[in-house]
């Protein structure tokens, strides 16, 4: 089999002999570590390798597709393999052609594109089946998760390019390197395949995915898609999971995902980090949002969604902060009357640029304005809640009693930081399942709901 010889990687004889697989490989050094890593996931998984067409169970084809040159070789290559095999998976740069291929070999299994590496994987396990391992088998499709089965966490970058006073995590974990997106769609379905009901886009700078590769093309299911999060948002929103974003700093092109929440395809809720209000404190705090702008985005997100739930983060007591910062800082909060606030008293953090400025705030002044931000925030809190009181939606339960008792949470309320929903009369649900529900009545953080009429 040409051009990759596989002679020296025979698998040695054994009672129950292991699924074979050929492998052609086309193109550039680039693409030719694509194959050493695809080859090296096969072996790890117990699959055999075959140097021949006729020894192989499947054939899997790395094209190239740089010039019209490649692009014949490797429509030649994948036409060479299905007529010797007629087991034929093909993955590589002309991948993001599927359509050029199938038109010209209708009969290959699968196509993906370049970097796939999870999706040339499942083509070949919906082909053959995986070798048993008793070591990895004991391990869930979805890996070892420490939330519970029905909601995971989806972290789709590491590090942060901002260098806010406050905080010290550009030191410890670099800069924003996000993860392909080919990858990340891949384990999100790995994931919902394993019964996840709801996906929570986390990351340092969530906003910021893709600004490190200059938002270059990746490819999933064969098809490119940019690795920028409107374009992920969209694709994970058709998943058949509730997708909740979180960490979103609110740079212009956010409004793009305000519609996919109105259409269904996210949950209306964003979880956008302002931390204050007042342009000085926000001047030395060196973070990039401008409260004005943040009031006439709201509003316009609102409009556009008015189911739209927005939680924040602010912090109190940051050094310099006068009774007047503070004032404006409570006066955005009136006018923004935003659904989920978490507050918290400024206090230093080893190796923060903000240790070093002048006008530190006593710490008894720091706990009393936390105390005043929160009480407001718990009135507003109320009133918002008090409008879903006879109104329907849809919940997700989270836990599950013998006697009907039920916990589960509407799409304005992330696991772990925000509001429950306590239902009555719930009988038979369990677990991850999606109800409709009434509200009873609300407090100032949580709702009450029954089943009943609905």
């Amino acid at each position: 089999m040409k051009p990759t010889s596989l002679e020296n990687n025979r698998r040695a004889p054994s009672a129950q002999a292991a699924p074979r697989i050929g492998f052609v490989s086309l193109g550039c050094p680039k693409a030719l570590v694509d194959s050493e890593r695809i080859l090296t996931q096969l072996r790890a998984e117990g699959y055999a390798l075959s140097p021949s067409y006729e020894g192989a169970d499947l054939v899997v084809v790395n094209t190239c597709g740089f010039i019209e040159d490649a692009v014949e070789e490797s429509l030649e290559a994948i036409g060479e393999a299905v007529a010797k095999n007629g087991r034929v998976v093909v993955t590589g740069c002309l991948g993001a052609r599927a359509e050029l291929i199938r038109a010209r070999h209708p009969q290959v299994l699968a196509v993906t594109g370049p970097h796939a590496y999870d999706e040339v994987m499942r083509a070949v396990h919906a082909e053959l089946a995986r070798p048993h391992d008793p070591f990895t088998d004991l391990v869930p499709p979805a890996g070892i998760k420490l939330t519970p089965r029905h909601y995971a966490y989806l972290k789709i970058s590491e590090g942060c390019n901002h260098r806010c006073t406050f905080c010290v995590i550009p030191q410890l974990r670099g800069d924003l390197v996000s993860r392909p997106v080919g990858e990340v769609l891949s384990e999100a379905e790995a994931l919902v395949h394993a019964g996840v009901k709801e996906l929570l886009v986390v990351s340092q700078d969530t906003s910021a995915y893709g600004v490190d590769v200059k938002y270059r093309t990746g490819f999933w299911q064969g098809r490119p898609v940019k690795t920028r999060l409107t374009e992920l948002a969209h694709a994970l929103g058709g998943l058949g999971a509730w997708v909740r974003l979180h960490y979103i700093y609110p740079y212009p092109h956010v409004d793009e995902l305000i519609p996919l929440m109105a259409e269904g395809r996210l949950l209306p809720y964003l979880d956008a980090p302002f931390q204050h209000a007042s342009p000085a404190i926000l001047k030395r705090m060196k973070r990039p949002a401008a409260a004005a702008d943040v009031l006439a985005r709201l509003k316009r997100w609102r409009q556009a969604c008015p189911d739209l739930a927005v939680r924040s983060t602010f912090i109190v007591g940051f050094p310099g902060e006068t009774e007047a910062d503070f004032r404006r800082l409570l006066d955005f909060l009136e006018e923004a009357q935003l659904d989920r606030v978490g507050c918290f008293s400024y206090s230093p953090v080893d190796g923060a640029p903000a240790n070093a400025l002048p006008d530190p705030v006593p710490e008894d002044v720091k706990e009393e304005r936390r105390a005043r931000l929160m009480a407001l925030q718990a009135r507003i809190s109320a009133e918002r809640l008090q409008r879903r009181v006879g109104r329907e939606m849809t919940v997700l339960v989270d836990e599950a009693g013998p006697e009907g008792e039920a916990i589960a949470r509407s799409p304005a309320d992330a696991p772990e930081i925000d509001g429950r929903v306590y239902l009555e009369n719930s009988g038979g649900v369990a677990a991850g399942d999606f109800i409709k529900v009434r509200v009873t009545r609300a407090g100032e953080h949580d709702l009450w709901a029954t089943t009943d009429k609905c």
